[in-house]
């Protein structure tokens, strides 16, 4: 097995007839999936999604894929396939088509609704083409086939992608439901007839490699959900993410059953919910859903509200809730049903929000305790029975933290796969299907780009570090009054301190020495504000640090007059 190396320099130049397949997100984390293909000068991008942010990353909305190994090739793209419409998927588009708007989305007909709605938000109108599972599209150089797969939102595809280079297959997200909601199975046939023609190279969904056994079908969690129905005696709140519909449809099926009124409560679930509804993905009965305004006027017996938050997220609906922020107000026994996994680092804020919901009387119902939620990723069962119907003559395992990558890795090799034909990659970490054989070639800027309100990109690592401090440690502000001819201080040194837990006035001890110190500063000829602010910022480190065991911001400011 391949894996890149730390010391690895930019790829040369992709050997004629070579296919590279760079992956700028999605390798090595949860979430932010993109992959670049290029043959012959021309580029093909699988999916263009987003990562959410975790606690050491405070006061960031979004975390985008780097476009900047592209940026200058904005021409050379073909078209960007989304093999689904999940966030970590599609949610990275609009920022790539604000430098391009004009580059070609192909999907099929739910996630190219999405993506559209998504967009309309940043008054970007796309070229799109619909595709459905069995189509086959040329794309440049890049000959397509779409494959239907099982996931946990309709319509989502895997793609062959044909080059004189060798045939690619890139799975998406998937898993082998036997028995979906939908009826729209992973179509192993097709996997099998591509498998005779020969898959030079599979990249394989790797998210659920470490999980022995089969994913359960999506179907096992209505008789949980009914029970629940039956036993709620208040308000049944539902958390879920705003694209699983097969998890709502579900939901609403239950609240007919059980004579009660569904709302949907948050911009993101009333868009996609509606979308769902419109294209017939979602069968709702007359009347089922309502308004979340007419709520007041029914029983709290008769009452089902769907929000999202079931990731902990600070701004959601049910974090609101937890933090009596929101204008619903959790009552005691009221019931609350957290319908999705945990995703890696958002264990603290879950546990968080459920022990939030706990304190004001509310019955949280969760994976931990109930079955409520299947995943929709392939366990280690289903990826070796795949790949023995695939027999890849290269594997490279994407979309999942290194733990997963590396346990795909292994169950490819336990199938057949040659060891030094498996390769485990990384964000940005080029690798080139040249002669039959993929191998890492070199390696190009991937790092996290930060959405901040408004800004892209702005933030960064650093500002990141001083939030950090900010938050856990607090600032303190130092101001001084100079004579900027003498050098002689004329008002100050001020403080305040903001966070750090520490007095105003415990300061007057040390206020003293930075005096001293810029008193002696003058005397030396040093009166250049920089250095008189580092200088403050030295002296009154230390004595915080001495007398508090503390590292707060310290922020000098030396105005001249």
């Amino acid at each position: 097995m391949s894996h890149p190396h730390p010391e690895l320099g930019p790829p040369p130049p992709l050997p004629a007839g070579g296919l590279r397949v760079t992956p700028l997100g999605g390798l090595g984390e949860i979430g932010r999936n993109m992959t670049v293909f290029e043959y012959d000068g021309r580029l093909l991008i699988v999916d263009c999604g987003v990562l959410f942010p975790e606690e050491e990353q405070p006061g960031i909305d979004l975390i985008l894929p780097d476009f900047s190994s592209i940026r200058d090739r904005l021409d050379d793209i073909e078209g960007i396939v989304l093999t689904h419409g999940h966030e970590d998927h599609i949610g990275g588009v609009p920022f790539l088509l604000r430098e391009k708007p004009d580059i070609p989305l192909i999907g099929s007909k739910l996630t190219l609704a999405l993506i559209e709605a998504k967009l309309q938000e940043h008054r970007i109108r796309p070229y799109t083409l619909e595709v459905v599972e069995g189509d086959r599209e040329r794309l440049g150089p890049f000959d397509c086939e779409f494959i239907a797969v099982n996931h946990s939102i309709p319509d989502a595809l895997a793609v062959a992608i044909r080059t004189p280079a060798g045939m690619v297959v890139h799975t998406g997200d998937f898993k082998m439901d036997q028995l979906p909601l939908d009826n729209r199975l992973t179509d192993l046939h097709a996997f099998a007839r591509l498998s005779e023609e020969g898959i030079d190279l599979l990249l394989s969904d790797s998210t659920n490699a470490e999980v022995p056994g089969f994913v359960p079908p999506e179907r096992d969690i209505s008789g949980v959900l009914r029970q629940v129905f039956a036993n709620a005696r208040k308000r049944i709140i539902v958390a879920s993410f705003a694209s699983h519909v097969h998890r709502i449809q579900q939901i609403l099926d239950a609240a007919h059953e059980y004579g009660r009124r569904v709302a949907f409560v948050g911009r993101s679930m009333v868009r996609n919910m509606g979308i769902a509804r419109d294209l017939g993905y979602l069968r709702v009965p007359p009347g089922l859903v309502v308004d979340v305004r007419t709520l007041d006027d029914l029983p709290d017996h008769e009452v089902v509200l769907v929000c999202t938050g079931s990731q902990g997220e600070p701004m959601a609906a049910l974090s609101r809730m937890a933090n009596r922020d929101h204008q619903i107000r959790i009552v005691h026994g009221d019931t609350v049903i957290l319908a999705s996994s945990l995703i890696p680092g958002n264990e603290n804020a879950v546990y968080r929000v459920i022990n939030g919901l706990t304190r004001w009387g509310a019955n949280v119902v969760h994976k931990g305790n109930a079955k409520v939620h299947v995943s929709g990723h392939a366990s280690a069962g289903e990826l070796l029975y795949f790949y023995n119907i695939c027999r890849p003559k290269n594997l490279m395992p994407v979309h999942g933290e290194w733990r997963h990558l590396r346990a795909n890795a292994e169950l490819g090799a336990l199938t057949g796969v040659p060891h030094d034909r498996i390769v485990i990659a990384e964000d940005g970490v080029a690798v080139d299907l040249v002669e039959g054989k993929a191998k890492i070639s070199g390696k190009v800027q991937a790092g996290y780009v930060y959405v901040d309100g408004l800004s892209v990109g702005d933030v960064g690592e650093p500002a990141l570090k001083d939030r950090k401090i900010l938050g856990e440690e607090g600032i303190i502000s130092v101001f001084v009054v100079m004579d900027s001819s003498t050098g002689k201080i004329t008002g100050g040194p001020h403080v305040q301190a903001r966070g750090s837990g520490i007095e105003d006035s415990a300061f007057d001890v040390v206020l003293p020495k930075v005096t001293e110190v810029l008193e002696r500063s003058a005397q030396d000829g040093v009166v250049e504000p920089h250095q008189l602010q580092q200088l403050i910022r030295r002296t009154l480190g230390k004595w915080v640090s001495d007398t508090y065991r503390r590292r707060p911001m310290i922020l000098p400011v030396v105005v001249e007059v």
